[in-house]
């Protein structure tokens, strides 16, 4: 298998639906992430396997940046005509993906931890594989 490259996002149209999220590629295409997506306060782990997904939105909801965690299945070039990114990350790696929001992994999990007071918008996570899908929103703490 070949290597992969970090691909850096650019801002993809995104909307909050009843059910799930929508995500609206720069090359026309869509994605429905199935949903309500669960709240989590800050710190999502996701379970292990999955292909982990995250979307950080403006304060609308209606455009954003999605990154890939660990993507070994999508060329670079499609990438880059869909306007998503993709990081790639070791055993021990973490990475800030946008302003606030950082990734690291967790034995075969994916860690994502979103510092809400930075973030100027919304974090959803998706995870999933052929057997299941997992949708989160990260949310600040409750009292």
């Amino acid at each position: 298998m070949s290597a992969r490259n970090n691909v850096a996002p650019g801002t993809i149209g995104v909307d909050l639906v009843d059910g799930g999220v929508v995500v609206q590629y720069l090359d026309g295409r869509e994605v429905f992430y199935h949903g309500p997506p669960e709240p989590v306060e800050k710190t999502v782990t996701t379970p292990p396997g999955k292909e982990v997904h995250v979307l950080v939105t403006d304060p609308d909801g209606v455009e954003g940046v999605m990154t890939y965690v660990n993507d070994r299945n999508t060329h670079d070039d499609i990438l880059e005509t869909t306007g998503v990114g993709r990081v790639m990350l070791e055993r021990t790696d973490e990475e800030e993906l946008f302003p606030g929001v950082t990734v690291a992994t967790e034995a075969y999990s994916i860690r994502v931890e979103a510092d809400l007071s930075i973030v100027d918008g919304r974090v959803f996570v998706f995870a999933e594989d052929e057997m299941s899908e997992h949708a989160y929103e990260l949310v600040e703490e409750s009292d």
